[in-house]
């Protein structure tokens, strides 16, 4: 089962059936036993809805939890909430509407977390058809009960929907009887409903099994003499309900189903062929059934006399080159067994195609259970746990294998695996390439380039997963691992990333269940990591650096068979109906496999040797140490105390040439991507901001920034003083960074598309700096990986705002929340689709010393009362998407944990996040400098400009004018980027406060050492 066999519905748990059930349940064929130990005679099983014959509403709400980032369990807790007079219950009970139940809800949950709740959504998906079908195992367990005479029934909590219909779908021609709660108006666990079921199908409770997933409405299910199944997991509870009626609730061999007309094979040549290979002299017909899986190699269940037998063979039609190789998995199987490895019992391969049209082999159908759902339910921990540990044993007993004694050596290339597997999929992706994916762009561009290197040469399996193992029914051990159609000689940890697939993919996933959305803890489940050490530690090796890179190759393969199924499904080729969904997960993979890559980025960046950082000043002069001044300790003048002698020993750091060997090897990289990437995008990027979309994020920005973070050029303004663990940021200091920015600076683009572009640097800084483990969780985390963006609200139109102290907005307690009233302006950024945060500095007590009344407020942008007024213009530009808002705050109410550092404390969060935010502007005018002076000397041949140097906004609208002048008219169009330097030039010379300001703070400073 190759990720291109796995297009089973995600619902169903077991594949090959075990004998042991198969032989128990031809035991019962022909004389079915209804009767449980007590001797009673069942006559009707009842079913509840959600949980057992569709997905329960806990799971649905843990689902949507992880994807809206809401605390789990949040929806489960309000939906208990009240118990009988809750929401929830009247809901179900008729007695509100879904509008009324949505407010109540949506009311409960906010306030559970201080911050709106969107339960539209939740609801939404709760009723979606995608979520609310039918578990097939329910179906079938259905019609079964229904051919042996007996009654059914569906006994729910149900709702009416907004369009007044109940919420019931299901085929209701599956049932004898439906019993639903919205229309009778009593609920379970109230032993009314259960009595009037029984009423309907005209039975005694001693006479019906009843189904349901909540141990209380069991309870109560069991006091009026029902027996009963609790259903944790559907498959589980079926077998349960086999046990007690005494006949299979399920024909044949489970997860099969009739041939496809597409991929039939002649029963009678194979039948001959088999009698010959067997022996058999039997006259029977041969059964003949295909599994829901089998995408690469469709593959088929054959009884033929008392042999059961497993068939796989290539599919018909042209197929890629050197693809679907059946006899490689035919020759890996049979040398395995040699070595005590647990695979199938091979038979025989056949290549002559005139038998049944291609290429096949048969081996013997292996009893055991394959675990379809990684999440084990229905499972102790403890044998989770087992499970899998015994996973992870036979893939190091693979990797043992002795090449030489098994006939092996020669089954592939020595070395350069991983090499050759990104050229054989990027040339498999491209053959099947329907559309263009810019994730697998990337990665094809990405990934020759950060090639490990390989340590051993092993048996590699290819794709190795929890359900290409077969188990023992009830020991936790592997029996026979399956599917080694992509088998060869290579890198073993390759399997053992590609074992961990599930740990990153969500368990919604369609194709390859996944578990990232569990908790593994509670589970009993070993974390991806502990299982790689699990792994090393078997095998006696170190555990290896590069892991994200594994990772990345490895959902990159996923994401290049994806593909392969979806161009076979649209000439019909693949065998699956779940073919034709594979188009759109193609590009999901790609991107988790884009998302380690940059991880691999960062750490590649992060373990370049710097040299004796805390040694180094964090200051633009450097000298040598003082006995005043220990070595690591920051020095806090501006200017040294040295004699000019020693300054020019130290050195003042005015040339990246002057940078450690590697900051300025960033240095380098990064400039090498804005000639490369950023400079030759500015006209479409400019073109956007133009365009009646240029309230939209920009595409080819969003393209830019996974690009940038992929070599590494991210996040590094968070200084090293800040961040000394280099957790979030690069870890420069701010001499470092400075030069970083001047570069950033050339372009008005390159800021935001390696995330460093304000007001979101001065906010991560303050979360950094000054925000809970909480507020980092919520805030800064997805500011750091570019999924959000941000604002600080801080101007008002009615006072000087330059000055913290002069801020009106007001900042009042009330209960467990602060209420926001305040006018607020040129507030950059909050027009931007993406900004989800807006840091707000206010008073929250006028009569304290006057730095201490103001205080810092994390506000979420969906908070009711946030009212954006207009946008304001620059000089006439707009600077879409973030803009500059004009917004009122009206009645606020945000949760007290939203206080950063404490009330009172403004003022000091203020300065220090100004304090970075001033550096990287005047870096970044020297910037608009720099380029304006090389586009005028390449234009006008200008006299001697090499003697001017920019230290100051003013000087850089000087500068910038005189490049306008030299161009002329052109100066001023959009064809060069200087119309828009002078614009901001000249408007950061307000943004930091206006120069009168700064004059008057210098005359002071100046006239107190005189008067």
């Amino acid at each position: 089962m190759c990720v291109r066999s796995c297009f089973q519905s995600p619902r169903l748990q077991w594949v090959w059936r075990t004998a042991f059930l198969k032989h128990t349940q031809r035991r019962h064929q022909g004389s079915h036993r209804w009767t449980h130990l007590g001797g009673s005679t069942y006559r009707a099983v009842i079913f509840d809805m959600g949980g057992v014959l569709i997905p329960s509403p806990g799971r649905v709400a843990a689902e949507w939890e992880v994807q809206n980032r809401i605390p789990s369990g949040t929806i489960l807790k309000a939906l208990m909430e009240g118990g009988e007079n809750g929401p929830w219950m009247r809901f179900m009970r008729a007695e509100i509407t879904a509008e009324g139940f949505l407010r109540e809800f949506g009311r409960l949950c906010s306030e559970m977390l201080k911050t709106s709740v969107p339960v539209d959504s939740f609801f939404s998906l709760l009723t979606s058809e995608r979520v609310a079908k039918q578990f097939p195992v329910m179906t079938e367990a259905i019609t079964q009960i229904r051919a042996k005479g007996l009654q059914t029934a569906v006994l729910s909590n149900n709702f009416y929907l907004p369009n007044q219909k109940s919420f019931l779908p299901l085929d209701r021609k599956q049932f004898d009887v439906i019993v639903e709660s919205c229309m009778e108006g009593i609920c379970k666990p109230d032993p009314r409903i259960y009595k009037l079921c029984l009423e309907q199908l005209g039975l005694q409770p001693s006479e019906s099994i009843f189904l349901d997933d909540l141990g209380t409405n069991l309870k109560e299910a069991a006091r009026l003499g029902i027996h009963t199944i609790k259903v944790n997991d559907p498959e589980t509870a079926v077998k349960e309900l086999e046990a007690l009626l005494g006949f299979t609730l399920r024909v044949g061999v489970p997860n099969t189903r009739p041939v496809k007309k597409t991929m039939e094979i002649p029963k009678d040549s194979l039948q001959k062929y088999l009698k010959d290979l067997l022996g058999i002299q039997t006259t029977g017909p041969l059964e003949l059934l295909q599994f829901d899986h089998g995408q690469s190699n469709p593959t088929y269940y054959i009884r033929l006399a008392n042999r059961d037998l497993v068939l796989r063979k290539k599919p018909p039609g042209t197929l890629l080159p050197s693809a679907h190789a059946i006899e490689r998995e035919f020759r890996i199987m049979k040398a395995l067994a040699n070595a005590g490895v647990p695979v199938p019992n091979v038979l025989d391969l056949c290549e002559d195609s005139s038998v049944i049209g291609t290429p096949f082999y048969v081996m013997e159908y292996c009893p055991g259970l394959i675990y379809k759902d990684p999440s084990l339910p229905g499972l102790e921990p403890s044998h989770r746990r087992a499970i899998y540990t015994a996973m992870n044993t036979v893939l190091c007993k693979i990797h043992s294998v002795d090449l030489q004694a098994v006939g092996l050596e020669d089954y592939g290339k020595q070395g350069d695996y991983i090499p050759r597997q990104v050229r054989t999929w990027v040339k498999q992706y491209r053959a099947s390439e329907t559309s263009t994916i810019p994730a697998m762009e990337r990665l094809i561009e990405w990934l020759p380039l950060h090639l490990p290197r390989q340590q051993r040469t092993t048996v590699v399996h290819g794709d190795f997963r929890l359900d290409n193992l077969v188990f023992h029914p009830e020991e936790p051990e592997v029996l026979a691992v399956l599917d080694w159609e992509l088998s060869t000689l290579g890198d073993p940890l390759a399997d053992v990333a590609y074992s961990c697939l599930a740990h990153y993919l969500p368990s919604s996933f369609p194709v390859l269940r996944g578990i990232n959305d569990c908790d593994l803890t509670q589970l009993g489940i070993p974390a991806a990591e502990e299982y790689f050490r699990m792994y090393c530690l078997q095998m006696g090796l170190p555990p290896t650096e590069n892991w994200n890179f594994y990772m990345a190759f490895s959902f990159f393969r996923v994401a290049a068979i994806l593909q392969g199924v979806y161009k076979r499904s649209l000439t019909g080729q693949a065998s699956s109906t779940y073919a034709e969904q594979t188009g759109k997960l193609t590009e999901f993979v790609s991107n988790l496999a884009w998302d380690f890559a940059v991880k691999e980025g960062f750490r590649v960046f992060k373990e370049m040797p710097f040299t004796n950082p805390l040694t180094r000043s964090y200051h633009t002069w450097a000298r040598p140490q003082s006995q005043w001044c220990p070595t690591g300790s920051r020095s806090y003048s501006s200017v040294p105390e040295a004699s000019p002698a020693h300054t020019s020993r130290g050195g003042l750091v005015i040339s990246p040439e002057s940078l450690s060997p590697p900051v300025r090897e960033l240095y380098h990289r990064l400039k090498h991507f804005m000639e490369q990437r950023v400079y030759p995008a500015e006209p479409e990027l400019q073109s956007h901001q133009a365009s009646a979309a240029r309230w939209s994020p920009s595409p080819l920005i969003e393209d830019l920034k996974e690009k940038a973070k992929a070599e590494g050029l991210w996040n590094l303004f968070l200084p090293l003083e800040a961040d000394p663990e280099k957790k979030y940021g690069a870890g420069l200091t701010n001499v470092e960074y400075a030069h970083l920015c001047e570069l950033m600076g050339t372009s008005l683009y390159a800021p935001e598309v390696c995330n460093c572009s304000a007001p979101d640097t001065g906010n991560m800084e303050l979360l950094v700096r000054y925000g809970t483990e909480a507020q980092k969780a919520r805030w800064l985390i997805p500011l750091l990986e570019g999924k959000a963006r941000s604002c600080f609200a801080m101007t008002e139109p009615q006072v000087a705002s330059s000055d913290a102290t002069n801020i009106e907005a007001s900042i009042r307690e009330e209960d467990s929340f602060y209420v926001i009233n305040g006018h607020k302006w040129w507030i950059t950024g909050i027009l931007d689709p993406r900004c989800q945060l807006c840091v707000f500095m206010g008073k929250t007590d006028p009569h304290a010393p006057r730095h201490r009344q103001q205080s810092v407020l994390l506000v979420p942008m969906d908070t009711p009362g946030i009212k954006i007024i207009r946008p304001l213009t620059v000089y006439g530009l707009e600077d879409a998407p973030g803009g500059h808002g004009e917004v009122r705050f009206e009645h606020v109410r945000v949760p007290k944990e939203n206080m950063v550092l404490g009330p009172g404390r403004g003022f000091e969060i203020a300065q220090g996040r100004l304090g970075p935010g001033r550096i990287h502007h005047c870096m970044r005018l020297i910037g608009f400098s720099e380029r304006a002076l090389a586009l005028m000397k390449a234009r006008a041949a200008a006299l001697d400009i090499a003697m001017i140097k920019m230290v100051a906004p003013s000087m850089a609208s000087r500068v910038i004018d005189r490049a306008i002048q030299a161009f002329g008219a052109a100066g001023l169009s959009s064809d060069y980027p200087l119309a828009q330097f002078f614009t901001w030039a000249r408007a950061l010379r307000f943004a930091d406060g206006p120069d009168e300001v700064h004059r008057a703070t210098v005359a002071k400073l100046e006239l107190k050492h005189r008067i």
